[in-house]
């Protein structure tokens, strides 16, 4: 989008025909306006893209799929669910936290810095990259989709086999092409429904998503998730 962008190289090559697209150009254009009309955009330029840049297309190992960034101030940094060092973690994250407690019996972390899960392959993506500050879902609509369903392709496309977490009716659907075991395909799909509050109450909670995909990687071959986050400097 601009020199301050950051990405890593192995996506380049297999994104470029989106990134040279009319789409995306209208979407650069889109965010220029929004920058001159004096509108603060989250996150920061140079972490649009920073679930990528953690977590190159051959590592990639999981995928959870969000919707957009976090508007409040200081809280979205790329990854989905996940807030920057010092933010109060939000409620789905704190459910999320809950699950993996009951099924891994990890301590809850006291921060919502998922950094540590991305750079070992957990690809946390939303399937929109950008949100005018205070103003929920603004960027809707703008062509980050279509980007963030060729990534989604390219990543069903990969040979080895891949576990693909999908919370909501909105991640399922965004990832409805994706063929599982189940349909002969080569990648675990496992749903369940948002871990909002609204939801995480129907089924959510207990759904088992981190024990079963670490089992999964290890039947494969792979090394499994370390789901734990360490403690870091606020």
């Amino acid at each position: 989008m601009n020199d301050r962008i950051k990405l890593n190289d192995i996506w380049e090559m297999p994104l470029a025909a989106e990134f040279a697209s009319d789409y995306m150009a209208d979407l650069r254009c889109f965010l220029l306006q929004e920058k001159v009309a004096g509108k603060q955009i989250y996150p920061r330029g140079e972490e649009y893209f920073r679930a990528l840049d953690l977590t190159p297309l051959d590592q990639v190992r999981v995928v959870i799929l969000g919707q957009d960034p976090y508007h409040g101030t200081g809280q979205a940094h790329g990854l989905c669910f996940s807030v920057q060092p010092g933010v109060r973690t939000p409620p789905s994250l704190v459910n999320i936290y809950k699950e993996l407690e009951s099924d891994l019996g990890l301590e809850r972390p006291v921060h919502g810095f998922l950094e540590h899960w991305a750079k070992q392959g957990v690809l946390l993506l939303n399937s929109v990259l950008t949100v005018e500050m205070a103003s929920a879902a603004s960027h809707r609509g703008k062509g980050w989709e279509q980007f963030t369903d060729a990534i989604v392709h390219l990543i069903a496309e990969k040979p080895e086999p891949v576990v693909f977490l999908l919370w909501g009716s909105y991640a399922q659907k965004k990832a409805a092409f994706v063929q599982s075991i189940e349909q002969g395909g080569q990648h675990l799909v496992l749903k369940a429904p948002h871990p909002s509050p609204l939801s995480a109450y129907n089924g959510f909670f207990g759904c088992r998503h981190f024990s079963k995909a670490n089992a999964f990687l290890e039947q494969n071959g792979l090394a499994p998730i370390d789901w734990s986050l360490p403690e870091i400097n606020s």
